[in-house]
């Protein structure tokens, strides 16, 4: 007779579809991180760009696209102009007006992103100071402790000015006996 082994089975986790009305009832730290990841990932994003932004290659890149537009739209033939120096180029005041207004909300995103990390890091730092502050006065008690458990305890030095007391003593008494 042939016996079979029975095949180990691991057991399937099925994860049930979370509807928004579910979403929204249950605690923040039990919600789905689907919203939460996509929001990091914009922030990552916005934190990307707001340090490209703050380089140098940026300010020479965008100087020298600036250039660039001015200088095209000055010596090339009229026909083939987009942006007039006549009319203040326009189009180019725009395309910076723009890259601004898109910049400005950026860089405060990612700085309160930091500004979060700062505040949670200062709130580590509170709580290690509390920690090693409870720590150095609970160390403080037990030397204090120590000290006066030592001072009931005969030292050497103490020893030794006693047993030179008793030899003195012993000198002083031991001329009297003989006589």
């Amino acid at each position: 007779m042939d016996k079979q082994t029975p095949k180990a089975t691991t057991p399937r986790i099925r994860r049930r579809s979370v509807t928004v009305d579910e979403q929204l009832n249950a605690p923040k730290g039990l919600r789905p991180a689907l919203t939460r990841r996509s929001s990091d990932r914009f922030g990552r994003f916005t934190e990307s760009v707001a340090r490209a932004m703050g380089t140098p290659w940026f300010l020479i890149g965008l100087s020298f696209f600036v250039v660039l537009w001015m200088t095209y739209n000055t010596v090339v033939p009229e026909d083939w102009r987009f942006d007039s120096a006549d009319i203040g180029f326009t189009a180019l005041t725009l395309i910076l007006s723009l890259q601004a207004s898109y910049a400005a909300p950026l860089i405060l995103l990612a700085q309160n992103r930091q500004d979060d990390r700062d505040r949670v890091g200062m709130e580590q730092d509170r709580q290690r100071a509390e920690r090693n502050l409870a720590d150095t006065e609970y160390l403080a008690r037990e030397v204090v402790a120590l000290r006066l458990a030592i001072k009931d305890v005969a030292t050497k030095d103490f020893i030794r000015s006693e047993l030179r007391a008793l030899l003195e003593e012993l000198d002083n008494a031991a001329p009297h006996d003989k006589s």
